[in-house]
């Protein structure tokens, strides 16, 4: 059955809605894109392994620790580890906290709903009281301040569900790697279509989290609730951290009246998908930590492309962070082809009418992204 042609896109970006209704990606399909993000996620999956464990860690061990100053040791403090520390030659966990902070304030879909219900609220209240029990100081602050303990509780959800998510996508890059390195990979759309399927595969995996005090297990986000991978952790994450983000300290004014911040946080595109790379390495911002982390797992055929670079070393953070960028549109393609209301091969005309409708909806977001600029 040959399928009723649809009229061209009158969009501004008609072109990149075009790619997705051929099955083709955000991202020029070259081998050379295809060795950038392969390479790059390969690095990002080491990385988030470690962001995961940590998150996780914190959530669960680090429970209303009020001044957790090892929180970044998973447990195992040593001398050598602090020296490490001191001299900064570890991973920079800081950044996966910017980006759970990010989510806690932009909010949205069930996760965020739930910590807001009365059901939550009691969950937490059993927590706390467990807690801080035989604590004087602790129970003078509950008392005092009652919603500054429910606030923390609220936040290490976050820790555990960005945590939960991480080592999903982990998982994923680092099989990509392998499927690459077997030779199974050659193409940016078989990028996406490892990524989508990764994606579909784990997306009711449960999002739970319970800490244990005193021998006793509370669940602060039980099975029961139905919050899952895919509707509750990465359609916020790409949301809060691939399109919004938040201003990076030094790069813009923080004075209401200079107006160079959006009064709407809707309004807001510091995510990954809009940042300048060029300030990557600056004191302040916040990519700086991810991109200095993921130099030291580069595959040796990604370092050797840059070193072949103008600058080979001197700008590596700024060539890792260009790379990062368009492995992330590959993300994006494949969240959008996933969240689409029809499959992109369909021929029924009203089907593809409303994927039109529904991709000319995200390309307007895509205006001001770089997205032509990594298609350069």
């Amino acid at each position: 059955m040959v399928s009723t042609p649809l009229a061209p896109s009158t969009h501004p970006l008609a072109e990149y809605v075009h790619r997705l209704e051929s099955g083709q990606a955000l991202l020029k399909d070259t081998p050379e894109n295809v060795v950038e993000v392969v390479g790059i996620l390969k690095s990002y999956g080491v990385v988030l392994d470690a962001y995961s464990n940590n998150l996780i860690y914190i959530a669960e061990r680090q429970f209303l620790v009020l001044f957790p100053f090892f929180k970044y040791f998973n447990g195992e403090v040593t001398f050598s580890k602090l020296l490490k520390f001191w001299w900064h030659d570890r991973i920079n966990y800081e950044y996966a906290e910017y980006c759970m902070r990010s989510m806690l304030w932009h909010g949205g879909n069930g996760l965020d709903t739930y910590l807001d219900t009365d059901e939550f609220k009691k969950q937490a209240e059993r927590a706390i009281h467990a807690k801080v029990r035989g604590n004087p100081v602790m129970m003078g602050l509950h008392k005092l301040f009652p919603d500054f303990l429910p606030e923390q509780v609220r936040q290490l959800c976050y820790y555990t569900a960005l945590g939960q998510f991480w080592r999903v996508m982990s998982d994923m890059f680092i099989s990509l790697s392998d499927r690459f390195d077997r030779g199974e990979i050659k193409s940016i759309p078989q990028v996406v279509q490892h990524i989508l399927d990764g994606l579909v595969a784990d997306a009711n995996r449960p999002i739970t989290y319970s800490v244990e005090i005193d021998g006793e297990t509370y669940d602060l986000i039980p099975k029961s609730i139905g919050l899952t991978f895919l509707a509750d952790t990465a359609i916020p994450y790409v949301e809060s951290i691939f399109f919004r983000g938040a201003p990076f300290p030094g790069t813009v004014s923080y004075n209401a009246q200079a107006y160079q911040i959006p009064a709407e946080q809707s309004d807001f595109t510091y995510g990954a998908l809009y940042a300048d790379p060029l300030p990557i390495g600056g004191a302040g911002v916040p990519p700086t930590q991810l991109m200095q982390d993921m130099r030291h797992f580069l595959p040796d055929y990604l370092h050797d492309i840059y070193r072949r670079g103008k600058r080979q070393e001197d700008d590596l953070r700024v060539q890792i962070c260009m790379s990062f960028q368009k492995s992330m549109f590959c993300v994006t393609t494949a969240a959008l082809i996933g969240l689409a209301p029809h499959p992109m091969d369909t021929t029924d005309l009203e089907e593809r009418k409303a994927n039109r409708a529904y991709l000319e909806h995200w390309m307007n977001r895509f205006l001001t992204s770089r997205i032509e600029v990594v298609n350069c």
